[in-house]
């Protein structure tokens, strides 16, 4: 038997977009020999599909859109990812269904059993489940239909979410000959090699090889990296399909060999890279925005964030933009100067000293009597983001903000100054990780110059500031963060660990303090298990100090 997977990129409620996606790729997978054609979950819809659910007209223009895409289906089967309606009088409206599509008529649909409802996802919210998945006979085989999170209740799985039933033993018990999982899985770091134990063990149960279709590109803050797989009986890896691009493959289930791209196997840090560069193009692209715009100070973080902004929209198409104060040194202003020749983007020097002139005079009546500190410094970021937003708005360019996950948690960044942007490319990459992310970037040749990354971070808000003059050094601060905002661990229990008590206390209540900031930032793509957003819900009035 030959299967295609169909790693396709939609968008969610781009319902004429996708199907003409899902049409071209069954057409290109059944000429190329495929004798099924499996596509990722919610295909149709686009994922994740959230509360345009609740809309009036969402679900029916779905299925609408489905049935005027069942002409495209011939003789070969599709399964396609799609949203049922619930047509009982109880539970929620709708199921998150697969559809087996053949001689353009709908055979089955199989129903979504296990509905996730921690960290990024809310399917409870908007889904009825189903209470065992759906067995179809085809060719004279008994094939299982699962969808995502079904081949997910497993001991090892991390969420502590327990779920009444388990499809894979329901499954294993009923007898199946192969088992077909739609997906539609957010990356983050680790957790390719985590799914492939888990099919492995799914397939070993059951007996039977499982083919899994796994959606890429980037929806908001999430990003799907694709890497669909089919695993054999033993467990063992048949194919392993491209990490973070589209790609269709045609997988003969009694091939010898093992297919692998050479995407799926790369260094971690090279899949950190290209999910930022995915989810960063995908944000823009399916947002309407062509240009970037990025303000260069001369430091690490601009400097990672304007070389995946080259990637992802190309050098013509990529602003950079230095705002020197009177307190701005002159090797950053060289090394912003070098880093835009080197990526080969427009360049421009805008000076703030004018407006931080201006602004203090204004203030100076409200401010007399009181000592410089903090509101001073911060009017030179506030100065920035008013001066990048007005080329944002004149040029169309989405602004991206700089701030990395150490300065994200700890409040080290400016409200409505250098927070100012439409997307926070590298709001959940630790600071000891962006010095990583350099380095691979100048794998080749210098891109990143070499003096931003040897010198010492500093925000330069005040003459001879260093990042450390408040925070305890990068690695020490990034593994604390790890431990209370990732792990969830106390404070007791992070002290414990080795850290000195002083350090930890502080840095844990920065975090807590500034959750309104957070709440405030703009969105940010996920890369770990636990990124600031939609996945971490803590509140920002709360006395808990634990």
């Amino acid at each position: 038997m030959k299967i295609g997977l169909a790693q396709i990129n939609t968008t969610a409620g781009d319902l004429s977009g996708n199907c003409q996606l899902i049409a071209e790729a069954y057409r290109d997978l059944v000429q190329g020999g495929a004798d099924l054609v499996l596509f990722p979950e919610l295909a149709v819809a686009g994922y994740p599909p959230r509360d345009l659910l609740f809309r009036s007209r969402f679900i029916h223009d779905v299925e609408k859109a489905l049935a005027d895409l069942l002409p495209e289906f011939g003789p070969v089967p599709a399964v396609v990812g799609t949203v049922e309606s619930n047509r009982s009088e109880n539970g929620r409206r709708a199921y998150n269904a697969a559809a087996w599509c053949e001689d353009g008529e709908i055979k089955t649909m199989a129903r979504k059993c296990l509905l996730p409802t921690y960290d990024v996802f809310d399917e409870d919210r908007y889904f009825e489940p189903a209470e065992q998945p759906t067995i179809f006979c085809w060719e004279g085989k008994r094939v299982g239909l699962t969808i995502c999170e079904d081949v997910w209740n497993h001991p090892a799985v991390p969420t502590r979410h327990h779920y009444d039933i388990d499809p894979v033993t329901f499954l294993g018990e009923q007898g199946v000959d192969l088992i077909l999982n739609l997906s539609a899985s957010p990356w983050h770091f680790g957790k390719k090699l985590f799914r492939e134990e888990l099919l492995g063990d799914a397939a070993g149960r059951c007996a039977c090889p499982i083919a899994y279709c796994n959606l890429v590109g980037g929806n908001d803050e999430l990003i799907f990296d694709g890497h669909s797989k089919v695993v054999l009986a033993d467990g063992n890896l048949l194919c392993g399909m491209a990490g973070f691009r589209e790609e269709l493959r045609v997988v003969d289930l009694g091939d010898a060999q093992v297919h692998v791209d050479d995407t799926y196997e790369q260094e971690p840090l090279a899949d950190v890279h290209d999910a930022l560069v995915l989810g960063l193009r995908d944000y823009a692209y399916k947002s309407g925005f062509r240009k970037a715009l990025i303000g260069l100070s001369g430091g690490i973080d601009s400097a990672v964030v304007g070389a995946l902004a080259k990637e992802a929209f190309g050098a013509e198409n990529v602003i950079g933009v230095s705002l020197p104060s009177s307190i701005s040194s002159q090797h950053s202003q060289d090394d912003a100067a070098a880093l835009a020749q080197n990526l080969g983007i427009r360049y421009e020097t805008l000076p703030i000293a004018g407006i931080v002139d201006a602004t203090m005079l204004t203030l100076e009546n409200i401010f007399a009597g009181t000592d410089a500190g903090v509101a001073e410094e911060n009017i030179q970021a506030r100065a920035r983001g008013m001066l990048l937003m007005a080329v944002s708005n004149k040029f169309g360019a989405l602004l991206l903000t700089t701030g990395n996950k150490s300065e994200v948690a700890v409040g080290y960044c400016t409200l409505y100054g250098d927070m100012a942007g439409g997307l926070a490319v590298i709001s959940d990459v630790p600071k000891m990780q962006v010095y990583a992310l350099a380095k691979h970037i100048n794998r080749e040749r210098e891109i990143i110059p070499e003096s931003t990354i040897t010198k010492a971070p500093s925000a330069e808000l005040r003459p001879d500031q260093k990042d450390e003059d408040s925070l305890p050094p990068y690695p020490v601060l990034d593994e604390i963060l790890r431990l209370y905002v990732e792990e969830g661990l106390s404070r007791a229990e992070i002290i414990e660990a080795g850290f000195e008590k002083e350090v930890v206390l502080d840095i844990t209540r920065k975090v807590d303090l500034n959750e309104y900031k957070r709440k405030q930032a703009a969105p940010g793509l996920k890369i770990s298990s636990l990124a600031f957003g939609v996945g971490r819900r803590i509140p920002i009035v709360q006395k808990y100090v634990g």
